[in-house]
C-alpha cells in the first residue's frame, strides 16, 4: 500500500459518513471492479436505466455491463437525430435508475456539477426514482468553494477539450466565466441534501475516474 492509498483509505470513509449525514447512501471501495459490483448490487434487474455522459461510469465498465444485463436501458447514443436524442434525454427523467459521477466533491458531502444541456444536473435534481454516481478519490476537494473552482477550472476545461467546442478554456486551459455559444457552464448545481432518503447514491472508489 502506497501513501496515496494509506490517506484515501483514513479520508474516503470520511467522506461517505460526510454524505449519508446529508441523507444520502454511500460506499467506499478500492477498486473499479469493486465499484462496478457495487453498482450492478444496486441496479434491480428489470429496471429501466439512464445516463448523461459520465466517463467515471463508462471506465469502470458499468455501461458495457448494462447494456448486456436484464435492463431496459434508455441510450440517447444509439439515436441519430438531436430530436431522437432529445426524446430520450425526456424519457431518462422518468427513469428507475440514472447513472453519473460529480464534477466535484467536498470532504463535508456537497457535490457540485456544472452542466450545457442541464439533462444531467435535471435528473440529479428532480425525476429519476434513483440517482447513481460513480465517483473517483481523484474528485473530493477539501471545501465546498474548492469543489465549485474545481468543476469550474480543471472539469469544464477537460471536457470542453473533449467534446471538441470552441470556448476559450479550450485554448487557455482554465475557465474564463465566457458567453461563448459552445459554453458548457449553463447550469451550476450544488446538492447538499437529498430530501428523498438514499435516492442519491454514490460510490466512492480509490481510483482515478473521469475528470
Amino acid at each position: 500500500m502506497n501513501v496515496r492509498e494509506m490517506r484515501n483509505d483514513v479520508l474516503g470513509p470520511r467522506v461517505v459518513k460526510a454524505l449519508e449525514s446529508r441523507n444520502m447512501e454511500a460506499y467506499y471501495v478500492k477498486t473499479k471492479e469493486e465499484a462496478l459490483a457495487k453498482a450492478l448490487e444496486l441496479i434491480p434487474e428489470g429496471s429501466s436505466v439512464s445516463w448523461g455522459g459520465s466517463m467515471s461510469v463508462q471506465e469502470i465498465g458499468l455501461l458495457d455491463a448494462v447494456r448486456a444485463g436484464n435492463y431496459e436501458v434508455l441510450d440517447r447514443g444509439t439515436k441519430e437525430t438531436r430530436p431522437e436524442q432529445e426524446e430520450v434525454m425526456h424519457q431518462a427523467l422518468n427513469c428507475d435508475v440514472y447513472l453519473g459521477s460529480t464534477n466535484a466533491l467536498s470532504e463535508d458531502g456537497i457535490l457540485v456539477n456544472i452542466d450545457g444541456n442541464a439533462n444531467r444536473v435535471a435528473a440529479y435534481s428532480y425525476g429519476p426514482k434513483t440517482v447513481l454516481l460513480i465517483v473517483g478519490m481523484n474528485k473530493v476537494v477539501k471545501t465546498e468553494a474548492d469543489a465549485m473552482s474545481r468543476a469550474k477550472h480543471e472539469a469544464a476545461p477537460i471536457n470542453a477539450q473533449r467534446f471538441g467546442i470552441q470556448t476559450p478554456c479550450v485554448k487557455n486551459g482554465t475557465c474564463a466565466d465566457c458567453k461563448s455559444p459552445d459554453c458548457i457552464c449553463c447550469q451550476i448545481l450544488i446538492t447538499r441534501f437529498s430530501r428523498v432518503p438514499k435516492r442519491t447514491k454514490v460510490i466512492l472508489a480509490d481510483e482515478d475516474l473521469g475528470f
